[in-house]
This record gives C-alpha cells, sequence and structure tokens, in this order.
C-alpha cells in the first residue's frame, strides 16, 4: 500500500511568508488634505508587524475559534465606516473631542478614528477573551512610534491616549467619553454584512447570531434627513432584525451617537430568502 501516513497526506500549512505574499492594502479614500493621515497610513502598510498582528488574530479568531473574520479585511472595513461616519458628523457641525479639548484639529480627530479603527482588534492576536485590553499594550508601543513621525513629543502623548481610550471603549460594557471613540465602536457593529457569517454558517452553525447576520444583505452609511447620519440595513430575511435590534442597538446605546444616527431597514425581493433549510438539535 503506498499511502502515506496522516502527517504525510495532510496539507502544509499555511506559512507567515505565504500569509504576507496578497496583502490588503490600507487606504483611506479622500484623505489628501489630511497630509499628517496620508503618511501615517504610508507608515501602516510598509509595517510587517502590524500587518502580522492583525494575521495573528485572524488566525486565533477564523481557524481556532471558528469566528468571523478579524483580520485585514474587519479592519479595512470598519476602517472606512468609521471614517465615513466622521466625516458625515463633522460636515454637520459635531465638535471631536480632541477639538473641543485640546484645540487639535478636526485631522487630528480623523487620525484618532482612523488609528483606533485599525488596531481595535490587535488583543485577538493573544486571545479573545478580554482583547480590547490585550490591544492596549500591543498598541502602545507601536502608537508611539507611528504619531512620532508626524508630531512632537506632547501632542502625540495626547494623541496616543485618545486613540487607546478608542480602542478600550470599543467592548460592549464600554463607556466611550469621546465622540472619536463612540465612532470607532458603533463601526465596529456595522461590520455585520453576510460575507462576515459565511465561516461559521458553512461550518454549521446554526445560532442566531449566524443566522441573522447571513440575513445582512448590505449595510450602507449615508447622509441622513433627521440626523446627520443615515444607516440603511439592507436585508435578505427578517431574522436580520435580530442584528439590528440586539447587537447594534446594543453598541449604538452608550456611545454617545445616539443623538446623530437613524437606522433605516430595508428588505431586497419580493419574498423572503431561506437561510437554513433544516435545524435539529
Amino acid at each position: 500500500m503506498n499511502g502515506g501516513s496522516l502527517e504525510e497526506t495532510r496539507s502544509a500549512p499555511r506559512t507567515i511568508a505565504d500569509r504576507l505574499v496578497h496583502r490588503l492594502a490600507i487606504n483611506v479614500p479622500g484623505t489628501g488634505n489630511n497630509e499628517r493621515l496620508t503618511r501615517l497610513i504610508q507608515a501602516v502598510n510598509q509595517d510587517d508587524e502590524i500587518y502580522s498582528l492583525w494575521i495573528a488574530a485572524n488566525v486565533n479568531a477564523v481557524e481556532r475559534l471558528g469566528m468571523t473574520d478579524h483580520g485585514p479585511v474587519h479592519i479595512k472595513i470598519v476602517m472606512n465606516i468609521a471614517d465615513k461616519i466622521f466625516r458625515l458628523l463633522t460636515l454637520h457641525g459635531v465638535e471631536p473631542a480632541v477639538v473641543r479639548n485640546y484645540g487639535l484639529t478636526q485631522d487630528d480627530a480623523e487620525i484618532v478614528v482612523v488609528l483606533a479603527a485599525l488596531f481595535h482588534d490587535v488583543g485577538i492576536s493573544i486571545h479573545r477573551s478580554d482583547h480590547e485590553a490585550f490591544s492596549l499594550f500591543i498598541t502602545e508601543r507601536k502608537l508611539s512610534t507611528l504619531l512620532g513621525l508626524v508630531y512632537d513629543t506632547a501632542t502625540a502623548t495626547v494623541m496616543r491616549s485618545e486613540v487607546l481610550h478608542a480602542i478600550i471603549a470599543h467592548r460592549s460594557d464600554g463607556k466611550p467619553l469621546t465622540l472619536e471613540a463612540g465612532i470607532v465602536r458603533v463601526a465596529d457593529a456595522l461590520d455585520m454584512t453576510k460575507g462576515r457569517s459565511r465561516i461559521p454558517v458553512s461550518g454549521g452553525s446554526m445560532s442566531i447570531h449566524s443566522v441573522s447576520a447571513a440575513a445582512i444583505e448590505a449595510v450602507h452609511i449615508e447622509a441622513g434627513e433627521a440626523k446627520p447620519v443615515r444607516v440603511r440595513i439592507e436585508l435578505s430575511n427578517s431574522a436580520g432584525i435580530f442584528q439590528l435590534d440586539q447587537l447594534f442597538r446594543e453598541k449604538l446605546i452608550g456611545s454617545g451617537l445616539e443623538p446623530y444616527i437613524e437606522l433605516e431597514a430595508d428588505f431586497t425581493g419580493e419574498e423572503e430568502k431561506r437561510i437554513v433549510e433544516r435545524f435539529r438539535m
């Protein structure tokens, strides 16, 4: 019999080098006027340590825990949602905390939002449990280096504290004290489209979390009518209401963004899409 051992037939693991080959570039659309942010994004895209932290977080989340993506794709989605919310709010005259408290600029506030979004989940590279706290000590050193590229020591120190606050405040029981932190908390909850449920559903998970996520077709961030920001959700099945009523509401309440965000859910198609064929216990 010519068959090899189990170890010989098992597919080779993806190496760190393999995972770095198809690197996802981070970009923030329309940042040409924010020169500091442009420089920081360039530095982030050239930093193997940061990207490797995202990879390690995703290995723990997806390959070891069977969760949804928490790596570069999630990071990029959350960052872009957060930046879009930030721009809509400031366009309507909502004042960021670093402007009010420190006399910094809206460009500086945007940097706080973007960096917090980029680093909010790196603690999962250690463990999912209490990952928000782990993210702080992983991020602190890296932030000192990055912010030192574009700010003097005193300003970089304050900015670092603001970013770290936004990171720790994104957890479910977090209490954001700034507009910037509230934006990151809400943006994290809005990465909820059906692609986020692909791994749990294909792996056999029939929880309300995975089924309801599979019903979210698209998330749109737009200018609102009664409020500065409208979050418009496209649903293929009413199970998706759970995502909005329970998970998104939990992150919105206490974020400080309640007065600024309106939510609208629309159903796509003439009939509801069947998500689950059979359920057994």
